[in-house]
């Protein structure tokens, strides 16, 4: 056994060891402390660059649009439905301008303004303008409606006489049939009437006990 005296040199070892442990100690918890902050460093780093990774905002989807035009498809064009035109009868004698009017399919009214004369003035609608075959053409006329000659069309078959009338300007009225043969008209033939005027016409058959025609 030893005595609680230690010798010297014994002491100066104990004491180098315990300076020599608390300084090891001491080294290691430094390192340690060192070690834990580089750690911790790189784990902020990392943290702060996933975190910043994170914050980034996600850029939206980029939509290509063309800009040129998309050729549509289409289906065979079909031919224009063209049709006759008003011609220019303006100046002309209104006889002329609806013979011209008849002979391109067109139909015409008269409307006669007074004054004196037989020339178009204006028509509606106007020359030039594309219409349908059997369009109605106005023609306005510088004048009074002339005096014409009712033709004689008794006897002649009834659809024929009222052609013949209205060829000459008069406006035919039915006054039995629209059939048969012209037993009468009023006004009479050879008698003078206005243009556009009516003119009666009663067709049908003596036997089915139509009135005679007037003598």
């Amino acid at each position: 056994m030893t005595d609680g005296n230690a010798t010297p040199g014994a002491r100066h070892d104990r004491v180098t060891l315990v300076l020599g442990g608390g300084l090891a100690t001491v080294l290691l918890a430094a390192i340690g402390a060192t070690t834990g902050w580089i750690l911790a460093g790189e784990d902020d780093r990392r943290a702060t660059s996933t975190a910043g990774a994170s914050a980034t905002p996600t850029a939206a989807p980029v939509t290509a649009t063309s800009s040129r035009p998309i050729p549509s498809r289409s289906t065979p064009s079909r031919p224009a439905v063209t049709g006759p035109t008003v011609p220019d009868v303006v100046g002309r004698d209104f006889d002329d301008a609806r013979d011209e009017l008849e002979e391109r399919g067109l139909r015409w009214r008269l409307v006669f303004e007074g004054g004196s004369g037989r020339a178009v003035e204006r028509t509606y609608p106007k020359a030039g303008t594309a219409v349908t075959p059997g369009r109605t053409v106005t023609l306005y006329v510088s004048g009074p409606p002339p005096v014409v000659r009712v033709p004689d069309v008794v006897d002649e078959d009834c659809a024929e006489a009222a052609e013949e009338l209205a060829g000459e300007g008069f406006r035919v009225v039915y006054t039995l049939r629209r059939s048969g043969t012209v037993l009468k008209h009023d006004p009479a033939g050879d008698s003078q009437a206005p243009w556009g005027d009516p003119v009666a016409l009663w067709c049908g058959e003596p036997a089915d006990g139509t009135p005679s025609p007037n003598p």
